[in-house]
């Protein structure tokens, strides 16, 4: 009984064959780092907005900040991201940012999930007192050295689309940053 040896011309088509049958399983792997490593780069630069926000919302060194100044300044530290502040007293719902955008609030510690009508001290001391409107809650100044949370909220839209798929297409990211105000 003789055995037969492949030819050169029938290795190469069972290695095209094993390729094609293992190479999507390595571009969802690949992709899947890819996915991971924006989803940490990206909660790394919103909790750094946070904190800078933060810092903006409680200094107060030659006039009080506003909800501007603090929206302007995690825009600058979110680059690239397109941040927008909704409701910047709250309150922080379930609701979810547009695709790859972020959404901005400066409200107390643990703000509440309703709108609220005379909220604790929770704007920058520059702000104007303010009435609820619609879904957003009163607009009541920070004085006292009140303690102020500056949360981002981010929707990350995945590139993987098996992943993105199991995900219902975005990921909510959160940070915040608690600081005492200085006037």
């Amino acid at each position: 009984m003789s055995h037969r040896r492949p030819s050169h011309s029938e290795q190469r088509s069972q290695a095209l064959i094993e390729f094609a049958l293992i190479s999507p399983v390595l571009l969802l792997l690949l992709f899947g780092i890819v996915d991971i490593g924006r989803a940490v780069f990206y909660y790394d630069t919103i909790g750094h907005a946070a904190r800078e926000g933060a810092r903006t919302a409680v200094q107060a060194p030659n006039r009080l900040p506003t909800d501007g100044d603090v929206l302007t300044t995690v825009i600058a530290q979110l680059v690239g991201i397109p941040a927008a502040a909704p409701c910047p007293q709250g309150p922080l719902n379930g609701a979810t940012p547009p695709s790859n955008t972020a959404w901005v609030y400066i409200t107390e510690p643990s703000p509440p999930s309703s709108a609220e009508t005379n909220p604790p001290m929770n704007a920058p001391g520059g702000e104007y007192s303010a009435a609820a409107s619609g879904g957003c809650s009163a607009v009541n100044p920070a004085s006292g050295n009140a303690n102020l949370q500056v949360t981002v909220r981010f929707n990350l839209v995945l590139i993987t689309p098996v992943i993105a798929q199991a995900t219902a297409n975005h990921i909510i990211l959160t940070a915040s940053a608690i600081f005492r105000t200085e006037y």
